[in-house]
């Protein structure tokens, strides 16, 4: 049986390069053992996710398809890009993948035009057109990484210094991203080929499964399955996220969930990156709390993590935040386990967090700037489009 090295979507012109670096069907002999189908690794450290994607491109053998949010070059992702120039130029087809918003002035013209010299087939999502200017709004928010069937990453870490302790130092950014491998990394390698579309059907793995924000079903996917998930919760709801602006219907469930008496918990930044987003997650704190949501702000760096738990049993890491533009316009991608094993794992790292949070008390209400409720309701009028 051979296998089949297919052009993602939108790479069609690459065929060529493809057939002169040995054609599109390999031989399965070429193709590295798979690891268990259960090895996943959690990252909260940019520099151990960089480091362990710097060695996976390295290693790299058929291919590496790569999208992200933010590639800056820095001193972060630098060496990355050097390592995808080097492997398009051994031989290795390599298709990145970056948002032209995101990224608008991440890469100079010189780096791009050596990473095409190279080999590597760049495509920018969604660039600004006069035929579909409001595409331009829809941002692929994903940040995903496949090399060849062995590895996949998936998860909330852009490639830029702010993410690196060894750039910034102690300020760098808090993160989470995952590292998986097995079977679902077949299903990585078609969504990123489908994009934009969906790949259907859905498929899982030993109760893992990765999602979009929409598919041929359902446009707004992410946010009916948090609400499904959060109806049927029967002990807790712990969700962390950098930008907490959610629809009525989902500020709905998690109130639900907290008068029927579950542990319902919500981290979100102390320090933001965007400051109107704070300002429309502060606005949504009152209701919550007098429905029993106990809301923490988290202090020592900025959050950027962006996962949730339910029970024991079901737990989810990804790119989406918990707000407008994750669950109706842009792109985005998540990883959902059904078991115990992440889900422990987000639970701890959740208690740790905590300990560099404050909870939000009626104290905190009272101690809050003269101009907070002007703030908090600019911040919600604009909610929709944050």
């Amino acid at each position: 049986m051979d296998y089949q090295v297919g052009v993602p979507h939108g790479f069609e012109s690459w065929t060529d390069n493809l057939i002169d670096k040995g054609g599109l069907a390999l031989p399965a002999t070429h193709l590295p053992r798979m690891s268990a189908p259960c090895a996943m690794r959690h990252y909260i450290e940019g520099d151990a996710l960089y480091a362990d994607l710097r060695a996976d491109i390295a290693a790299a053998r058929i291919a590496i398809r790569a999208e992200f949010y933010i590639f800056a070059d820095d001193e972060a992702g630098e060496p990355i890009l050097d390592l995808l120039a080097s492997a398009a130029a051994r031989g290795i087809s390599v298709w990145l993948r970056i948002d032209a918003v995101g990224s608008w002035g991440m890469l100079s013209n010189a780096r791009l035009a050596a990473l095409r010299s190279a080999g590597v087939e760049l495509q920018w999502s969604r660039p600004w057109s006069w035929s579909r200017p409001w595409a331009f709004h829809r941002r692929n928010h994903r940040k995903l990484l496949v090399v060849d069937h062995t590895a996949a990453y998936l998860g909330g870490f852009n490639i830029h210094r702010d993410n690196s302790a060894a750039a910034v130092g102690p300020g760098r950014w808090r993160d989470t991203h995952l590292r998986f491998q097995g079977e679902l990394v077949k299903d990585a390698i078609r969504h990123f080929d489908a994009y934009p579309r969906a790949p259907w059907p859905r498929v899982t793995h030993s109760g893992r499964g990765l999602v979009p924000n929409s598919n041929r079903r359902c446009r707004h996917v992410l946010r009916c399955t948090f609400a499904n998930a959060f109806r049927a919760a029967r002990r807790r709801i712990w969700l962390t996220t950098p930008y907490f602006v959610p629809d009525q219907r989902s500020q709905s469930a998690l109130r639900d969930a907290a008068k029927r008496g579950l542990d319902v918990r919500l981290l979100v930044p102390g320090k933001s990156d965007v400051a109107i987003t704070q300002w429309a997650a502060r606005a949504a704190y009152g209701s919550l709390r007098a429905a029993g949501v106990r809301i923490w702000e988290y202090q020592s760096r900025i959050l950027h993590a962006k996962t949730v738990l339910v029970d024991d049993d079901w737990a989810t890491v990804g790119t989406a935040n918990f707000d407008y533009r994750s669950f109706f316009v842009n792109d985005e991608l998540n990883l959902f386990e059904h078991g115990p094993a992440l889900n422990g794992q987000l639970a701890e790292q959740f208690a740790r967090d905590l300990c560099d949070a404050a909870e939000v008390t009626d104290d905190w209400q009272r101690r809050r700037p003269w101009h907070s409720p002007f703030t908090q309701l600019v911040g919600w009028w604009a909610r929709r489009w944050l």
